[in-house]
C-alpha cells in the first residue's frame, strides 16, 4: 500500500493538475523521468497507479506537496530518534550489569578455592560424628517422635537453586508430617519457608554466608539449639553436599538426642559411658556437624554463583549483540528515511521552478 506522503513526494506540479482534470481510469505512470525541457533529473522511483485512487487520496490528505505539514517529517524523526535513543539506554544497562556479572564470577571463584581448601579439612569431623550413630544403630521410637530438621542455607542469592533444593526438600517432609519442627540457618530458607510453614520454624540464625563458617560459628549455633527448650527426638540436618564446580546434591544427616541413645541397642559396647559423657559427645557431634554442612554448603553455593554469573555473562554479551544489530539497522533505516525526503523535496521543488 502506497502512502500517502511519499506519493505526495513523488507527483511533480503537472502531475497533480493531470490527475485533477483526467476522468479516465486508464493507470498512469507517476515518477517516470521529468520534463526534459526544465532541465529536471529523472526519478528512479516509477508507480503505476489509477489516476483516480491517486487523486483522492492526494486531494484528501496532501493536496499541495507544499502544505505537507512539517511536523509529519520531524515526527517521523523523533521517532527514529526516540527509538535510537531508547536502544542505547538498553545497551548501556546490558553493559552494566554484564560488568557486574564478571566481577561477580571472579570474586567467587576465589571464595570457591578457599571453600574446596577448606572443606577438605572440615570433612573429618562430619565422617567421625557419622560414625558413631551408624555403629551403635540408634533407632528413635515412632510413637514419641518428635522431630527436628535443620536447613543450612546463607543470607546471600544469586548462586541458583542452592537455598531452593533445601527448602522443597523439607516442604515434602512437612506435607507428610506437619509436625516438624524447623531451625533455618540463613535467611533464604526463612524466605521460602515461613510463606506456608511460618508456625513450624523455631529459630533462624542470621549472619550467614557473609564470611567463610567456623567452628566457632557452629558451636554458637549448637548452644542456641540446645537453649531452646524444645526436646526432639531425632532429626536431620539438610544441607548441600558438593560433588564438583558444576554439581551438588540435597542431602541429610540425622541427628539424635540423649534419650535415642541410650535405649540404643549397641551402645553398652562403649564401657564406661554414662549419662554425662554420652551428653558432651552429642553436643560436640551435633557442632561438628554443623561445622561440616556449613562448609560443605558455603562451598556448593560459591561453586553454583561462579555458575551463575558465567551463565549470566554469557547471555548478557548475547543481549548486547542483538540490541546493537538493532541499533545499527534502526540508525540506517532512519538516514535512509531522511535522504529520501531530502531528496523527494528537493525535486519537487526544482519541479516547481
Amino acid at each position: 500500500m502506497v502512502d500517502a506522503i511519499q506519493l505526495a513526494a513523488l507527483l511533480t506540479i503537472e502531475e497533480r493538475v493531470h490527475l485533477d482534470t483526467r476522468e479516465s481510469d486508464e493507470k498512469i505512470l507517476i515518477g517516470s523521468e521529468s520534463n526534459p525541457r526544465k532541465g529536471n533529473r529523472s526519478t528512479s522511483t516509477k508507480l503505476l497507479i489509477s489516476p483516480k485512487i491517486a487523486g483522492a487520496m492526494f486531494k484528501s490528505i496532501v493536496p499541495v506537496l507544499s502544505q505537507v505539514p512539517a511536523e509529519v517529517c520531524l515526527g517521523q524523526q523523533n521517532r527514529g530518534m526516540a527509538t535510537l535513543k531508547t536502544i542505547q539506554m538498553r545497551l548501556k544497562s546490558v553493559r552494566n550489569i554484564q560488568k557486574i556479572t564478571q566481577s561477580m564470577k571472579m570474586v567467587s571463584a576465589a571464595k570457591y578455592t578457599r571453600a574446596e581448601r577448606e572443606l577438605r579439612q572440615a570433612r573429618p569431623y562430619g565422617v567421625g560424628a557419622q560414625q558413631f550413630y551408624e555403629k551403635v544403630e540408634v533407632v528413635p521410637k515412632e510413637d514419641d517422635s518428635k522431630k527436628l530438621f535443620i536447613a543450612i542455607t546463607s543470607d546471600r542469592g544469586l548462586c541458583g537453586a542452592v537455598h531452593t533444593g533445601v527448602a522443597r526438600y523439607i516442604r515434602g517432609e512437612l506435607l507428610k508430617d506437619p509436625s516438624i519442627k524447623v531451625i533455618c540457618v540463613g535467611d533464604k530458607s526463612r524466605a521460602i519457608l515461613s510463606r506456608l510453614y511460618g508456625k513450624n520454624i523455631e529459630m533462624v540464625a542470621k549472619e550467614v554466608g557473609r564470611l567463610p563458617p567456623t567452628f566457632l560459628d557452629a558451636a554458637k549455633l549448637t548452644n542456641a539449639i540446645l537453649n531452646l527448650g524444645y526436646e526432639y527426638t531425632d532429626g536431620k540436618i539438610i544441607y548441600n553436599r558438593f560433588k564438583s564446580v558444576v554439581a551438588y546434591a540435597v542431602a541429610d544427616i540425622p541427628i539424635f538426642s540423649l534419650k535415642s541413645v541410650e535405649a540404643a541397642e549397641k551402645l553398652p559396647v562403649y564401657d564406661s559411658l554414662d549419662s554425662e559423657v554420652i551428653q558432651s559427645y552429642l553436643e560436640f557431634s551435633l557442632a561438628s556437624l554443623l561445622f561440616y554442612t556449613m562448609k560443605e554448603g558455603a562451598c556448593s553455593e560459591q561453586s553454583s554463583r561462579m555458575t551463575a554469573m558465567d551463565n549470566a555473562s554469557k547471555n548478557a554479551g548475547e543481549m548486547i549483540d542483538k540490541l546493537a544489530l538493532t541499533f545499527n539497522r534502526t540508525r540506517q533505516a532512519v538516514i535512509t528515511r531522511e535522504l529520501i525526503e531530502i531528496i523527494s523535496g528537493a525535486s519537487a521543488l526544482e519541479s516547481k521552478d
